[in-house]
């Protein structure tokens, strides 16, 4: 059992590429989320055995789990981009030379950094308006259901939160794309 666990990780490491501290500190939090996919699916149980088995279904656990499954997938945004696994045209972006790599991720960068701060500006108004009434008091959105948890004003606030730490993260990634060195860069077969 240690050996799969040994290949997966070798996996992880060998098919990621970290570029900064900062992107190294977000995919090492991978680990602590997926335990949260895990008390989604532990949740998920509960409520199919109090439903079913002993006829007393929740009132909880369906809010919870959205929550939790909606969490992890804004979280996904930030560690994609740590792992530098986001969407990217592979078959123009492998077949050009260093220098121009480097162009291209300074051009990703740029668009990226607007985007992300239109992004934050949207984010930061979803915020206000469910974590303030319009008196300015702290006011936390609810689902409206009889429990009513805060989770809308949650969802967006770590969706600010995320937003955020992705323009940091394409920050940190425009520096190094201008940093690098391709000068000494080797180049590839299937390079021009």
């Amino acid at each position: 059992m240690s050996k799969i666990a040994e290949i997966i990780a070798e996996v992880e490491d060998s098919d990621a590429e970290i570029r900064s501290g900062f992107d190294r500190a977000i995919a090492g939090s991978t680990k602590f989320f997926a335990w949260a996919i895990f008390l989604a699916f532990a949740i998920t149980v509960i409520e199919v055995a109090a439903r079913y088995v002993f006829n007393s279904p929740t009132f909880w656990a369906h809010e919870s789990t959205t929550f939790l499954i909606a969490a992890i997938f804004l979280i996904g945004g930030p560690i994609a981009l740590a792992r530098d696994k986001h969407i990217r045209v592979r078959m123009f972006y492998d077949s050009v030379s260093p220098k121009r790599k480097r162009h291209l991720d300074i051009l990703n960068s740029l668009i990226g950094l607007v985007f992300f701060a239109g992004l934050s500006v949207a984010s930061w108004t979803m915020v206000s308006k469910s974590w303030f009434n319009p008196s300015g008091e702290l006011y936390l959105e609810g689902t409206g259901t009889s429990w009513n948890p805060p989770t809308p004003a949650l969802l967006k606030m770590l969706v600010l939160i995320c937003v955020v730490t992705m323009f940091v993260q394409t920050l940190l990634h425009l520096i190094a794309a201008i940093r690098r060195d391709v000068s000494a860069a080797p180049a590839s077969a299937g390079e021009r």
